[in-house]
């Protein structure tokens, strides 16, 4: 694998992601906006889960999910987060850690609108991480739905607000490259990590 040196860098940690995510998209791997995202109970309780990645910019990294599901708890409870990125056809994996607060209700709208339909059912029937007798349950549900043009209250996005970044490149000799952006005032302290 290509190393990864400090002069590689863009100084402005959304602007590097922004180039690696372009590579991981170009590569053709499936879902490169897949990502982990780790969450913590307020006694510290880790949980991690796949989401996906549905818009970044200079605010942040967004994502949606259900408020009442155990990510939603979590976050209400605990709003710090850990999001990871892994991109094992370039060798690469992007850490990213920072507060969450959820969008607002015009955004989430927007966002529902833009949804396929079995998408808007499958939310608006769900009540993510309930238990459910069984799987004809839940397609009742659906079925019962006469109309899922409405998001549901209990169902929005979230904005990841990042104070760190860490890059990681994969070398072959398992002395990979790691980089870390913290935030130092209104800019970006860089620093090399050892592996």
């Amino acid at each position: 694998m290509e190393e990864l040196r400090r002069r590689d860098l863009e100084p402005d940690p959304l602007a590097q992601f922004a180039g690696w995510f372009g590579d991981a998209r170009t590569a053709g791997g499936r879902l490169p906006e897949a990502v982990a995202l780790a969450t913590a109970t307020p006694d510290g309780a880790p949980s991690a889960r796949m989401v996906l990645l549905k818009g970044f910019d200079a605010d942040g990294f967004v994502f949606y999910s259900g408020y009442e599901s155990r990510k939603g708890r979590e976050l209400a409870a605990n709003p710090q987060a850990a999001l990871l990125f892994y991109w094992d056809a370039l060798g690469r994996q992007v850490r990213i850690e920072g507060g969450v607060e959820r969008v607002s209700g015009q955004e989430s709208d927007e966002y529902w609108g833009s949804r396929p339909l079995g998408s808007r059912l499958s939310a608006a029937a769900s009540e993510q991480s309930a238990v459910v007798a069984s799987r004809e349950e839940l397609e009742r549900r659906v079925a019962g739905l006469a109309d899922a043009s409405a998001r549901p209250e209990r169902w929005g996005g979230y904005r990841l607000a990042p104070e760190t970044y860490e890059f990681w490149q994969h070398r072959d000799d398992r002395l990979h490259d790691r980089f870390r952006y913290e935030r130092a005032g209104k800019g970006w302290r860089v620093e090399r990590l050892q592996p």
